[in-house]
């Protein structure tokens, strides 16, 4: 009576850790014979290691990737990429990100530019940041929305809560000047603060011929190139290598 009484106990007081821990206990035999104190210590490790995870799995609802099951060590090296796998290492850490700095992935179609940010976004939550992902067309259609009926500070604020903000396929849509602004102030909000990471078709050496308006060219390449890490991919499509090693199983 007085374990169920103790099990619901850790229930009504949300301690669902604990609890399951605690249910352990009673199946295993063998824990009877820990003391009291190494029991407890059970206890609470389990109920931390639940919240942990309860939050882990809230930051990856939050984040909203593209590709949610990716991760560092699934990054396939066997396709010629360009993927250094040391220095894809280092970065494996976010203290990049611990330093507010930007990531540039770059290269055709196909090679796995969004996968990858995903992974090093994935990472990011393992290790505690706060994520949002957005695709480039999305953002500037969702900023232009938030422009016209004066909802503009509340998404500002909405992007700036992210402490590694993903945009995805920058350079797949044309821009006004309004959103040429404001993808200066966005990207300004974030220098010294918080982590940008941006995926794009382009080559870095055109955007400033994409975005077109010289001074705000400048000004927005100025505060992005100058304090990311970059990586070029190239090679042939990974949809089409993996068509092809399917179809020779």
């Amino acid at each position: 009576m007085l374990q169920q009484q103790t099990l619901a106990g850790l229930s009504e007081l949300k301690l669902p850790g604990m609890a399951k821990a605690f249910q352990q206990q009673l199946d295993n035999p063998d824990a009877t014979s820990l003391s009291f104190e190494v029991r407890l210590a059970q206890l609470i490790e389990a109920e931390q290691q639940e919240r942990t995870q309860r939050k882990q799995d809230r930051m990856m609802r939050d984040a909203r990737l593209k590709h949610g099951s990716a991760c560092m060590e699934d990054i396939d090296y066997k396709a010629n990429r360009g993927l250094d796998r040391s220095y894809l290492s280092t970065l494996a850490n976010c203290e990049w990100i611990e330093r507010h700095q930007f990531m540039l992935i770059s290269g055709p179609t196909g090679v796995g530019k969004t996968w990858l940010a995903c992974a090093f976004a994935c990472q990011a939550v393992r290790k505690g940041y706060s994520v949002l992902y957005k695709r480039f067309s999305q953002l500037v259609e969702e900023l232009d929305i938030a422009r016209r009926d004066g909802s503009l500070p509340k998404l500002r604020s909405q992007l700036a809560k992210a402490k590694l903000l993903v945009l995805d396929d920058w350079a797949m849509v044309p821009l006004t000047t309004g959103s040429l602004y404001e993808l200066l102030e966005l990207i300004d909000d974030r220098c010294g603060i918080s982590s940008l990471l941006v995926t794009s078709q382009l080559p870095v050496s055109q955007w400033h011929e994409y975005i077109g308006e010289p001074t705000l060219a400048d000004a927005i390449m100025d505060r992005i190139i100058h304090r990311a890490h970059r990586l070029e991919l190239h090679g042939e499509s990974m949809r089409k290598l993996y068509r092809a090693v399917k179809e020779d199983t």
